[in-house]
């Protein structure tokens, strides 16, 4: 079986998005009336401090939560649930111990209703996308937290999504293995031609991946924020309009 790279348009309307949860018996509102277009093909980042609906945002996207009020829409078609059209990438990759890195990437594949040669043939495509051909017989055990979370997004391209979402995916990495993986994701991004919305507390990172910020506040009383990357890739962390866009990201958070 080959694997064909159909054309996909991944564009993400927010209407008026509004959610909330209870804590301790009071209402907790995390997201009010949010409004917002993700072009098809673009890699948004989201940053903002802990609590100001990063990640409800991203579940909401990912059909995972249902909103209170408002309506989320992909290609003009409201989001009902969780779709094949839309696929997650969590800081802990989350493999199953007793399956070989080809098993974790095909296993998805195969629930699907892919015969086990096809499964494999797609899963072998996308685990030489992330560098791992050499690997595909190990056992998550025997890998490191790097190429763990590259198993976790092959499995996540096998469907062909035409929208990743990454909720703090470098989180738990150390500093060297953050930054090539942030290279890997900057490359899977353009081959695959995918629309990426990054959940991250790396600026950098952010200003690095990203061609729009959106910096979420504290609390609903004020609006987001929407800063244009307008940077040539790939990125030079050192290059002076680099650093002036992390400066007016810190300055964002009171930061210096």
């Amino acid at each position: 079986m080959s694997v064909v790279q159909t054309t996909r348009r991944g564009e993400v309307t927010l209407r008026d998005l509004s959610k909330s949860f209870r804590l301790n018996g009071q209402p907790l509102q995390v997201l009010r009336n949010l409004s917002l277009d993700i072009r098809g093909g673009e890699a948004l980042a989201i940053v903002g401090p802990s609590g100001c609906g990063k990640t409800t945002l991203l579940r909401v996207l990912a059909g995972l939560e249902a909103p209170d009020r408002g309506e989320v829409l992909i290609d003009g078609h409201p989001v009902e649930g969780v779709g094949t059209e839309r696929a997650i990438i969590f800081q802990e990759p989350r493999l199953l111990p007793w399956l070989t890195v080809l098993g974790n990437v095909s296993f998805g594949l195969q629930v699907r209703g892919y015969t086990a040669i096809e499964a494999e043939t797609r899963a072998r495509h996308y685990i030489r996308l992330v560098g791992l051909a050499d690997v595909e017989t190990a056992y998550p055990r025997q890998l490191s937290g790097g190429m763990a979370q590259r198993v976790g997004i092959a499995r996540a391209l096998t469907v062909q999504p035409e929208i990743l979402l990454l909720d703090e995916p470098l989180g738990a990495l150390d500093a060297m293995t953050k930054l090539t993986m942030q290279e890997e994701l900057a490359r899977i991004w353009r081959e695959e031609k995918v629309t990426m919305v990054l959940v991250t507390h790396d600026l950098e990172e952010a200003i690095y991946l990203a061609d729009r910020v959106l910096v979420m506040p504290k609390g609903t009383g004020s609006p987001p924020l929407l800063i244009d990357i307008d940077l040539p890739r790939p990125r030079e962390r050192n290059e002076a309009q680099f650093v002036a866009l992390r400066r007016r990201l810190m300055a964002q958070f009171g930061l210096h």
